[in-house]
């Protein structure tokens, strides 16, 4: 996970806060990525991407942002929160997922497919890859006569955790 300086205003290239951020998987996101995408620069934008890269917690409700937000004096509002992360979905910045407790969790778009464990007691949400399982569903819909263009697998169970104490 990279580090990210703080922004201290909207034009930050020309007071010296730095541009580059570092996601997870070394993808670098930068104001010229919300330029491409067709979004304006803005200080709001810049620090909802600033927490979806350098949070440990992957995967962020809209009220985690806004409380992450509250807790750096930040001066952006919920509404604000709904509506920029609105505007990165449609830009394919984030990706959006309803787990079962019905709540709207975002993800940066690293561009790698991954599946998800999702424990139904706390919420926590664990990434997975498999090439098996990948091979399997695209036999499963070959012998259907489909052709997959895209799929999502959720598993739901118990974490450690919540295994221990069951």
């Amino acid at each position: 996970m990279g580090t990210v300086g703080k922004l201290d205003c909207a034009h930050h290239n020309r007071c010296g806060a730095p541009e580059r951020r570092r996601g997870r998987a070394g993808a670098t996101l930068e104001g010229k990525d919300l330029r491409k995408a067709g979004l304006k620069v803005t200080l709001p934008r810049l620090k909802i991407l600033e927490i979806l890269e350098d949070s440990a917690t992957r995967h962020k409700s809209a009220e985690d942002i806004y409380k992450a937000l509250l807790e750096s004096n930040e001066d952006i509002g919920l509404a604000t929160v709904y509506r920029v992360l609105t505007q990165f979905e449609a830009a394919g910045l984030v990706t959006r997922h309803h787990f079962e407790n019905g709540m709207a969790v975002f993800e940066l778009n690293e561009g790698s497919h991954h599946d998800h464990l999702v424990c139904v007691v706390c919420g926590k949400v664990e990434e997975f890859v498999d090439a098996e399982i990948e091979e399997r569903q695209k036999r499963v819909a070959q012998d259907h006569g489909f052709e997959i263009t895209e799929h999502s697998l959720i598993l739901y169970g118990r974490c450690a955790t919540h295994r221990r104490r069951a």
